[in-house]
């Protein structure tokens, strides 16, 4: 577990403007020590390349970021099971993040719902500058600490939550304020960033490192760092909901039937998982409400509606346990 160092008043850190930081231990790192700041001699000369050799030098650059998440499956791995305990137990996963790493944040906290069909509160992302910064850049939020606290503070963070920041730069002093205060208050926290031994590993409980490397344009994080990032966020959302039981099999079966493509991808869930013609499987999921959890416990256990909710209620929305009638910890 990571610790927050802490600096005697006397050598107090200072911010990027060269005011002096609020938060004690939260310094900055110099970008020039960053290695996704380093140039990439990959990419030399990559204003003279044509448009197939830039797209042959981004694409070859892109295939380290899978190597470099796979080195932090074990940490990855530790927050599926966090995130999904404190759902399970009505907390929250909390997403902080700015400029790129707050777009992905937002992401992937928005795909959630209409996926697993869990209520937006439980998967939350906070964006410095606020929702107008999704479109309009305003990163110069992500130098204040204050701010950072601030936010976090306005959602009231308990030991129920998980608190989770992203920075590529792992120096972000708006995001690393916001972890150390969602801990110190409580809240299980962890950090996706792609460099080693910064400030925000530090403030997290857990830290998920991708060392992805210099970028094919030095320091535009929002290449192979935001596709790790990406690709990190998806793991622990979807193996989260996965552990919670709101995937069975490998078939998205609490997908929310909204419009007519997620309505046709329920009927097919269906007949896949249950091997049924389509017929008894629109008549199965109109007669259990429109709901493909329902319907699937109705089939595989063979039970009427009140009984498949009944069961559905008892394990807090674990299909498979559901249908075996059982009950299991996380």
């Amino acid at each position: 577990m990571a610790t927050i160092t802490t600096a005697p008043p006397a050598e107090a850190q200072r911010n990027i403007n060269g005011q002096a930081s609020s938060s004690p231990g939260l310094h900055v790192t110099s970008l020039h020590e960053l290695i996704t700041e380093s140039p990439n001699d990959a990419s030399q000369g990559f204003d003279t390349k044509s448009a197939l050799e830039i797209a042959r030098i981004i694409n070859h650059d892109d295939a380290k970021v899978a190597a470099a998440v796979k080195k932090a499956l074990p940490e990855i791995a530790l927050v599926i099971d966090s995130v999904a305990r404190s759902l399970r137990d009505g907390g929250r996963l909390i997403y902080i993040g700015a400029g790129s790493s707050g777009r992905i944040a937002a992401l992937d906290s928005c795909e959630c719902p209409p996926y697993f069909s869990n209520a937006p509160q439980q998967i939350q992302y906070i964006m410095a500058g606020g929702p107008k910064a999704l479109a309009s850049p305003v990163e110069v939020n992500e130098d204040s600490e204050e701010l950072g606290q601030r936010d976090i503070a306005r959602r009231r963070p308990t030991r129920k939550d998980v608190v989770l920041g992203l920075s590529a730069s792992g120096r972000t002093p708006y995001v690393v304020a916001a972890v150390a205060y969602a801990r110190a208050r409580g809240a299980k926290t962890a950090c996706i960033t792609c460099n080693p031994n910064t400030p925000l590993a530090n403030a997290a409980d857990i830290a998920i490192i991708a060392e992805v490397g210099p970028e094919v344009i030095s320091g535009s994080t929002r290449m192979k760092a935001a596709t790790a990032q990406k690709m990190i966020t998806n793991m622990i959302t979807t193996g989260a909901m996965t552990r919670l039981g709101y995937v069975y099999e490998n078939l998205m079966v609490n997908v929310h039937m909204q419009n007519s493509k997620l309505v046709e991808r329920g009927i097919n869930i269906l007949m896949r998982a249950c091997n049924i013609d389509r017929e008894t499987a629109v008549r199965t999921i109109k007669s259990a409400g429109r709901s493909v959890p329902v319907a699937l416990v109705m089939l595989k256990a063979n039970v009427d509606k009140p009984e498949a909710v009944r069961r559905l209620a008892q394990s807090d929305g674990n299909v498979r346990r559901a249908i075996e009638d059982s009950v299991m910890d996380l």
